[in-house]
């Protein structure tokens, strides 16, 4: 069992996105802080941590800066 993540557009559409399988949640996490602006500018407009079975963890989540 691992990790991966879901990408989606705005409109909560699923795109293509990194085939990234993680063992630990972690390991998803930071590769997603270290990975977010390619991510952003390559379509994705939010992500969703998956587990192995595909159960949500946790998400949508924006990868849109928080508005000043």
């Amino acid at each position: 069992m691992g990790y991966r993540w879901r990408y989606q557009d705005s409109t909560e559409v699923d795109v293509i996105g990194p085939d990234e399988q993680f063992d630990e949640q972690t390991d998803a996490e930071q590769w997603l802080e270290e990975n977010w602006p390619d991510l952003l500018d390559g379509g994705v407009d939010q992500v969703t941590l998956l587990d192995g079975d595909d159960t949500p963890v946790y998400g949508p989540m924006s990868l849109h800066p928080p508005e000043q």
